[in-house]
C-alpha cells in the first residue's frame, strides 16, 4: 500500500495512507499531538503519581513513525528514569521512510531517532534510558508475562481498524496492564469508552490537543 509523508501544520511530518484516507497523525501537528497525549497526560501524569518509580514498563500498539518512542526517549534522559518499551507494529517503515522523518529537525538527537528505527524483533538500547523491543506482529498475535504500567494505544480509528477496538481486546489490555497502570488513546468515541468500562477499565476523558476536544486516559484499579 502506498504511504506518502507529508507536513502536518507545526511542520512536523505524518504519513497518510491515500487509498484509505488514513493520517498516522494529526494533521494539525503531529508532535504536538503526540507530547500531548502519550507524554503530558500519560507519562507525565503516571510519574506524579508513582514518584519512586525508577524503571517504567511501556507497550505501543502501533509503531508507525516512532514519534511517540522518540519523544519518550527523550522524556526519559530529562525525568532520569529508565524505560523498557515494547512496541507492536503489523507494517514497520522502511528505512528509506524513516530516514526522511523530520522530527530530529525539531528536537534534535538525530541518532537516537535512527536507533530507535533500527533492528527488528530484537532487543536494542537506543539511548542509556531505555530500552526497547519492536516486534514485528499484531496485538492479537502477542503474548507476554511482561505487565506494563502504560499503553499507548495508537492504533488506526475503529472505522479503518474495528478489530482493534473491542470488548475482547480491551480485556487483554486489561491482562496487559499492571494494576493502577494506564492506557492513552485519542479516541473518545462512547463505544469504545463502552468496550473499556466492560472490560474493567476506569474509563476518563481528558482534553484533548489542537483540533480534538477528548482523549482518553483508562486505568486498570489496583486490586
Amino acid at each position: 500500500m502506498e504511504r506518502q509523508i507529508i507536513a502536518t501544520k507545526d511542520g512536523s511530518h505524518t504519513i497518510i495512507l491515500p487509498e484509505k484516507a488514513i493520517s498516522y497523525h494529526s494533521r494539525h501537528g503531529a508532535i504536538a499531538e503526540s507530547r500531548h497525549i502519550f507524554i503530558e497526560s500519560g507519562l507525565h501524569h503516571f510519574m506524579v503519581h508513582h514518584p519512586g518509580l525508577r524503571t517504567l514498563r511501556i507497550l505501543e500498539l502501533g509503531f508507525g513513525t516512532g514519534l511517540n518512542a522518540f519523544l519518550t526517549a527523550l522524556e526519559a534522559e530529562q525525568m532520569l528514569i529508565h524505560i523498557a518499551y515494547t512496541a507492536l507494529e503489523t507494517e514497520p517503515l522502511t528505512k528509506e521512510e524513516s530516514d526522511v522523518l523530520n522530527y530530529p529537525d525539531y528536537l534534535g538527537a538525530r541518532e537516537l531517532f535512527l536507533k530507535l528505527h533500527a533492528g527488528w524483533n530484537e532487543l536494542t538500547q537506543p539511548s542509556s534510558y531505555m530500552q526497547l523491543q519492536k516486534i514485528h506482529t499484531s496485538l492479537q498475535d502477542y503474548d507476554t508475562e511482561s505487565r506494563f504500567h502504560l499503553v499507548y494505544f495508537d492504533a488506526f480509528s475503529p472505522g479503518d481498524q474495528p478489530e482493534l477496538w473491542t470488548e475482547a481486546i480491551f480485556h487483554k489490555m486489561v491482562r496487559l496492564m499492571e494494576p493502577g497502570g494506564i492506557l492513552l488513546t485519542y479516541c473518545s468515541k462512547g463505544d469504545v469508552r463502552r468496550a473499556m468500562k466492560a472490560a474493567g477499565l476506569k474509563v476518563k476523558k481528558v482534553p484533548g490537543p489542537w483540533g480534538k476536544r477528548d482523549i482518553v486516559r483508562a486505568e486498570r484499579e489496583i486490586e
